[in-house]
């Protein structure tokens, strides 16, 4: 039996096979792997050989409304990034995704350094060490904005994507996950 996926589903699993859980994805590359995931569901009627790129670009808004779930963020001029629950659909869709290719873009060597120096700078933060010695609940919502390095000058789209990317890049961490997920839920409140 095969498993259906809508095509708001398919762009999202793309973003994510892009590495967008952690950068904006072009709306192009977007495109092509979509093709690749779901072949000739993006193309011309009159140019089977090639992807209509509006169709695309369609199916990336759609997939940033409530009601198809919220799966992403961005626009066709910056580019896309999951949300925490894009990510979420897309881990589990992978699963039951029948292609051959599924491995995720490689990380450039700038993102394997950013990596290892937030995941550093969340582990040394006052508000997670405060979380291991005196509990979750003693932490206070300053310190929480600490964590993610968010002040009263950061706008509320980066606001929202510096949580989105924290949580996507370290909520499945052994050692920070469970604090970045509450975290995010005290912050968002």
């Amino acid at each position: 039996m095969k498993i259906e996926f809508s095509n708001h589903q398919i762009v999202t699993l793309a973003v994510y096979l892009l590495g967008g859980n952690s950068r904006y994805v072009d709306t192009e590359d977007i495109a092509i792997k979509a093709n690749e995931i779901a072949p000739k569901r993006f193309v011309w009627k009159k140019y089977p050989d090639q992807i209509n790129i509006e169709n695309v670009r369609t199916f990336l808004s759609d997939a940033k409304k409530e009601k198809n779930g919220a799966f992403l963020m961005g626009s066709g001029k910056k580019g896309w990034i999951l949300t925490g629950r894009g990510i979420q659909f897309a881990k589990r869709a992978r699963e039951r995704l029948d292609i051959v290719d599924l491995t995720r873009a490689r990380l450039t060597n700038s993102d394997k350094q950013w990596l290892h120096r937030e995941r550093t700078r969340m582990l040394s933060s006052t508000a997670y060490k405060k979380s291991q010695t005196s509990g979750i609940n003693s932490v206070m919502l300053e310190e929480i904005k600490a964590f993610f390095r968010i002040d009263d000058y950061v706008s509320d789209r980066a606001r929202k994507l510096k949580i989105t990317r924290a949580l996507n890049m370290f909520g499945d961490d052994p050692e920070l996950g469970e604090v970045v997920r509450i975290f995010v839920s005290k912050i968002e409140e």
